[in-house]
């Protein structure tokens, strides 16, 4: 798999920074005291645990499950799982008139205080009375410094393609953290939704490709628009572990039937608690993950 950089676009509360360079992308500076992009993968006696609280949701392009577009309520949702950082699922970057071609990745960020990575699975040219292009995919919001980012191809089977084949396609997003003097792979994604399994099962083959180039803490999270024990999704569960395996469906969000909203990380990353939260925000609901890195990472 290409690990070239499809698309970057950072934006953190009055902080904007991103420097290209060929082999990736550099979005901020390390704090006073974190570790070198060189050091060790393990963590030794005097590294202790690091704590952070993660979540993944699925917005609905900032529509509730009663369908009227309320990004405020998006953002109070989000904000009140206080979480660290949040993979999101179908964010609307001026798409059309459902969101009002709102720029919901920086909308949110702006709202919540946080830096944003906006990975897009479509980036397509403006309607006739708009000038920006109109892009639909994933994000990352985060409390901690980026320190790079990537929008990665998986195969996709468009939706915008009345004819469709898989083919790879950008929108599976990562970003490098550093926290607390850790290094970690933060992944959102958002699998294929159609009954035949096979797309999937060829994301899964994708993404993991991908995870395997990188060191230390990992954690991908998303909406898999399947339940983790579907066999498509059973070559994951060799390098990472599904954090809440008896946990609460998410979907739909009133009186929800499936749990397809996912938090999973590698074995360096202990799992404290785990909850999704009830909210009709979104046609989601957000899964919450309290978690210990025990690695450095690079």
């Amino acid at each position: 798999m290409n690990r070239r950089t499809r698309w970057i676009r950072l934006t953190a509360h009055r902080v904007l920074a991103a420097t290209a360079l060929a082999a990736g992308v550099t979005l901020g500076a390390a704090s006073p005291g974190t570790a070198s992009a060189g050091g060790t993968d393990t963590a030794g006696p005097a590294a202790p645990a690091v704590p952070l609280r993660v979540a993944t949701y699925n917005i609905h392009a900032g529509a509730g499950e009663d369908g009227v577009f309320d990004l405020d309520r998006t953002a109070g949702a989000i904000r009140d799982l206080d979480a660290d950082v949040i993979g999101l699922q179908e964010v609307d970057v001026h798409w059309n008139a459902r969101s009002g071609f709102t720029d919901e990745a920086h909308e949110l960020a702006e709202r919540l205080h946080m830096r944003v990575f906006f990975a897009p699975i479509y980036d397509l040219p403006p309607t006739a009375d708009h000038t920006e292009r109109r892009q639909y995919g994933v994000a990352v919001l985060s409390r901690y410094p980026m320190i790079a980012a990537e929008n990665h191809d998986i195969t996709r089977l468009s939706t915008q393609d009345p004819n469709p084949v898989p083919a790879p396609a950008p929108g599976f997003a990562e970003v490098t953290l550093a926290v607390q003097g850790a290094f970690v792979h933060v992944y959102s994604t958002h699998l294929d939704y159609r009954p035949d399994p096979s797309v999937r099962r060829a994301q899964v083959d994708d993404m993991l490709d991908i995870l395997a180039e990188d060191h230390g803490p990992k954690i991908l999270v998303g909406d898999f628009n399947t339940e983790p024990g579907a066999p498509e999704l059973a070559k994951l569960w060799g390098s990472l572990t599904d954090t809440a395996p008896t946990g609460g469906k998410t979907y739909p969000a009133i009186e929800p039937t499936k749990r397809i909203d996912v938090v999973t990380v590698s074995p360096d990353v202990t799992v404290t608690s785990v909850h999704e939260t009830a909210t009709d925000a979104s046609d989601h609901r957000p899964v919450t993950a309290d978690l210990e890195l025990h690695g450095r990472g690079r």
